[in-house]
């Protein structure tokens, strides 16, 4: 008996001290004798499930992933279905069929996908002639004991699971890379003795200005297109894909962080999702996308977390504005909570005068949400 009494002594007090200790710190919200809520502080961040998000150019896709997931279907066909819409428009240069070319004029395709549920993942890297991608990393997942597939090897893969070989080089893009070939080398125009050299550029576009003056925008900063999409289901399912045609006018067989698991494409489903666009060599270089998870894993926030990512990278270069210019890159991320986040190492998109920002589809309507600025200032080449 004695020995239960100092026990509930001791417990009694503690409680008692406890209850005290929250009057004197909750003391300043109190009003008239009651605890006030605590509107002075920032609310926590409400996520909503099923969710599913994208860089910009997947804005009027994602309409098709979140059809899936509203009918209960797999986190990971509602990931590739959003995505396979931007691979097949060849008005998007950036993914898939019509993507700008490596410097030989060859579309190189990679692609890579992560599904929560099942711990599995995906890869492929340097693929010609296959559209699709993104569907074609989820077939090295789930037909192979493989993860990753790359080269001409992934080609000979996708035509043995039935994907359709195609020449993915519009003419669109084929002009754009004619006019950058002419732009580089002086032997891809017309010899100074034409008079028509100074206008072979204009001439490829048969004068149309408003084609003139893009390609002259991706001649001289060479996109990183690319379109990572992620979704969670309402039970909390996560998955995610990445897929992309590259760095305009890279060196062939130049592989940027879109296939490459933990970088490009992140997925663990106790916790979240994460995906890149923009200079993938430097998110290589900190594995952005795993680095993301483990921040969110310690109770950071999705744009929080992007931001870390982000500081990993300027502190590679010490925080050298000049150094860091010279490229863009964006994080995005999603928690099993279905909070959404996303974080761009400048204030402005791609083009300087648009603000940089992502996709949303919450079950309502698609639509776009500004990113969280590193600098928040106009950069990136």
């Amino acid at each position: 008996m004695e020995l239960w009494s100092r026990r509930k002594f001791f417990l009694t007090s503690l409680a008692g001290s406890a209850v005290a200790s929250a009057g004197k710190l909750f003391g300043g919200a109190r009003s008239n004798g009651s605890l006030a809520a605590l509107s002075n502080l920032a609310p926590a961040a409400q996520g909503k499930r099923p969710l599913i998000i994208s860089s910009a150019n997947g804005l009027h896709a994602l309409d098709k992933g979140m059809d899936i997931l509203k009918k209960g279907g797999d986190t990971l066909d509602a990931v590739v279905a959003a995505v396979t819409v931007v691979e097949d428009d060849p008005n998007d240069d950036s993914v898939g069929y019509g993507g700008l070319p490596n410097e030989e004029g060859e579309v190189e395709l990679d692609a890579s996908v992560m599904h929560g549920p099942t711990h599995r993942a995906g890869s492929v890297a340097s693929v010609r002639r296959i559209k699709n991608v993104s569907r074609l990393a989820k077939t090295v997942m789930e037909k192979t004991n493989h993860v990753m597939i790359v080269g001409d090897g992934a080609r000979r893969f996708a035509v043995a699971e039935g994907f359709e070989e195609m020449n993915l080089l519009t003419e669109h893009s084929r002009k754009i890379w004619l006019a950058w070939k002419a732009k580089s080398s002086f032997n891809w125009r017309p010899g100074i003795d034409s008079p028509e050299w100074k206008e072979h550029v204009a001439a490829i576009f048969d004068g149309d200005e408003k084609q003139i003056a893009y390609a002259e925008r991706v001649i001289a900063h060479p996109p990183t297109g690319t379109i990572p999409c992620m979704a969670v289901d309402a039970n909390g399912d996560i998955s995610a894909t990445t897929t992309t045609s590259g760095l305009s006018w890279k060196i062939p067989g130049r592989v940027g962080d879109s296939p490459i698991i933990g970088a490009g494409c992140c997925v663990d489903n106790e916790v979240g999702a994460a995906g890149s666009t923009g200079k993938g060599e430097e998110n290589i270089k900190i594995s952005g996308g795993h680095t993301i998870i483990e921040m969110m894993r310690q109770g950071k926030s999705p744009t929080d977390a992007c931001l870390e990512a982000m500081a990993r990278i300027a502190r590679n270069y010490k925080n050298d504005k000049k150094k860091l210019g010279t490229f863009h890159i964006y994080f995005y991320a999603i928690n099993k909570d279905g909070v959404h986040g996303a974080a761009s190492l400048w204030r402005n998109g791609y083009e300087p005068n648009k603000q940089a920002s992502y996709a949303v589809h919450d079950g309502s309507e698609a639509r776009l949400v500004p990113c969280k600025p590193y600098f928040d200032e106009v950069g990136g080449d």
